[in-house]
């Protein structure tokens, strides 16, 4: 099934979008802000935190980037008004980072400030290689100034024993995840998917050894099971980290984390811009492409 899992998400790009949102409805909670604050309340029920993820891909101009912040400014009173256990996330690039340096900082300064004001925390999701040393520069000096931001960091990177020597010097709020970006190159990538994990692991241990906060992205079973010992081993309180998962990805993993006690908090990614998001989210775990067909033909009424 591993060959066919592989067809199917590399050949997303040539199906029709009607076609792709049998798929994607499985990712996305919807495209407004007003149906996505319903699912988190449904979640929050559930004693499940969230985050909501504005989908924005690549904008080329400034204004594009302002009604993004507008739409987290939004999210953010709605966090706050309706008393929603949830945060925000985003990607640098959609502030305007490779517009200009300056004018991203200056969105995500506004941004965090007005998080801030409401209780709100905002984490900063990483991205291709390219974008790293811009993203580190910009959340330490937010950092310097707010508490209620975090960052991300990807097992796959080979100087990501480096990047997390320079986040536990400031105990950083750190998202751990495996890597999106399929395409990068080998030079600054592992490509093997043995050797990514043996990274996450020794990732995620230093980063809690040394009193981090450490949100463990995964659908992982082996990494589940890894980061359940080593929390388990250097006895870690359920105030010292958590762990996340997407939208509609591996509900059984989840409730079985929530039976065990653990805190799980879901990523809910919203907007109309949903088709690149969900088509790269197929590409790079193609292993998720069964589940979530299985779902969409359950839900088409194929049993």
């Amino acid at each position: 099934m591993i060959w066919l899992n592989n067809l199917i998400a590399h050949l997303l790009p040539l199906i029709p979008k009607s076609v792709v949102e049998i798929f994607a409805r499985q990712y996305l909670a919807g495209e407004t802000l007003d149906q996505v604050v319903k699912k988190v309340q449904e979640l929050n029920r559930q004693n499940m935190s969230t985050t909501l993820d504005y989908l924005g891909e690549d904008p080329k101009e400034k204004f594009e980037c302002l009604a993004a912040v507008d739409v987290y400014k939004q999210a953010v009173d709605q966090i706050h008004i309706k008393k929603l256990n949830s945060g925000i996330s985003l990607k640098l690039s959609h502030m305007g980072l490779k517009i200009d340096k300056q004018f991203c900082f200056e969105n995500m300064a506004g941004l965090v400030a007005y998080a801030k004001e409401k209780n709100v925390f905002v984490r900063i999701d990483i991205e291709d290689f390219s974008l790293k040393k811009d993203t580190i520069d910009i959340y330490f000096k937010l950092k310097k100034t707010y508490d209620n931001v975090g960052m991300a960091m990807q097992a796959y990177l080979r100087s990501a024993i480096d990047d997390a020597n320079w986040l536990v010097e400031k105990k950083a709020n750190v998202r751990l995840c495996k890597g999106a970006y399929y395409w990068e190159d080998e030079k600054n990538v592992y490509k093997d998917n043995g050797v990514v994990n043996s990274s996450y692991v020794y990732l995620l241990e230093k980063l809690l050894a040394n009193k981090c906060f450490a949100a463990i992205a995964t659908h992982d079973d082996a990494l589940v099971f890894e980061a359940i010992r080593i929390i388990d081993k250097l006895k870690i309180s359920k105030h010292e980290y958590e762990f996340q998962m997407l939208y509609g990805v591996q509900e059984h993993l989840r409730d079985i984390l929530m039976a065990q006690d653990h805190p799980v908090r879901i990523y809910i990614p919203f907007g109309e811009q949903w088709l690149a998001y969900c088509t790269r989210r197929l590409k790079e775990n193609p292993k998720i492409v069964s589940y979530v067909f299985a779902q969409a033909l359950k839900n088409i009424g194929f049993h």
